[in-house]
C-alpha cells in the first residue's frame, strides 16, 4: 500500500526499498538522481538524494517501469481460464501434443472450479522413463508428475512451500531421486520458506 507510506518508512527505508525491490517488486537500483527525487515526492517521502556521478552519465537502453496485472474484483486474472498451462510440442512440426490446464486456486478449487490453471514459475524436468516433474504452481503447492508422451497425471503431493523452481534429478547407489527447492513467495496468502525436498523413484 503506498498510502501513508512516508509515516510508516523513512526516505532511507524507502530507497532502499526501491533499489532492491521486495515481494513481487523488482529491484530499481538504476532509478537514482532527479527521478529518484521525483518519485520520493510523489510517494509523500521528502528526501534530497545525491547522484552517483556514474548514475548521472549511464545510459540505459531499456528501463523496466512495472506491469500491472489484469485482475478481476476477486484478484483473479480477468479472462477466461485456464490461466496456466503445462504443453508438450513436436519440435519438428511445431503442433502441440498436448495442452493442459496446470494448478489451481485452493479457494475457486473448494468451490468446485477445478482445472483453471495458474501462474506458473519454473520449469520441468523429464526422466528417461518419460516421467515429466513439475512443481512451479504459485497458490496449490502441489509438485506433480506426468506421462511426458500423454499429459496424463500419474502422481502430485503437497509442499509446504510452493516450489516456483526447476527440479533436478540424480542417481545414488543405482537408485534415482528428483529434488524441488520450495520457498513459496509468490501468493501473499500462502506460507514462505525455504527447503529442498526430494522423492526416491520406484
Amino acid at each position: 500500500m503506498l498510502i501513508g507510506l512516508g509515516s510508516r518508512l523513512s526516505a532511507a527505508q524507502t530507497v532502499e526499498l526501491i533499489h532492491k525491490g521486495k515481494g513481487r517488486m523488482p529491484p530499481m537500483p538504476v532509478l537514482q538522481g532527479a527521478e529518484l527525487e521525483s518519485l520520493l515526492r510523489y510517494l509523500g517521502v521528502s528526501a534530497k538524494v545525491r547522484r552517483p556521478k556514474e548514475a548521472d552519465n549511464a545510459a540505459h537502453e531499456y528501463i523496466f517501469i512495472g506491469y500491472r496485472k489484469f485482475l478481476d474484483p476477486d484478484g483473479y486474472p480477468a479472462f477466461v481460464p485456464p490461466w496456466g498451462t503445462l504443453s508438450a510440442i513436436d519440435l519438428n512440426s511445431g503442433k502441440y501434443l498436448w495442452k493442459i490446464p496446470l494448478g489451481e486456486y485452493p479457494a475457486l478449487a473448494a468451490q468446485g472450479l477445478m482445472d483453471t490453471g495458474s501462474e506458473n514459475y519454473g520449469g520441468p524436468v523429464v526422466t528417461a522413463g518419460g516421467l515429466l516433474f513439475i512443481g512451479a504452481t504459485s497458490y496449490d503447492r502441489k509438485f506433480r508428475a506426468f506421462d511426458s508422451t500423454t499429459g496424463k497425471l500419474l502422481w502430485e503431493t503437497t509442499l509446504p512451500f510452493s516450489a516456483g523452481a526447476t527440479p533436478a534429478t540424480y542417481s545414488v547407489d543405482g537408485r534415482q531421486y528428483v529434488v524441488i527447492a520450495a520457498s513459496g513467495g509468490r501468493d501473499p496468502k500462502g506460507p514462505v520458506g525455504g527447503v529442498y525436498i526430494a522423492f526416491s523413484l520406484p
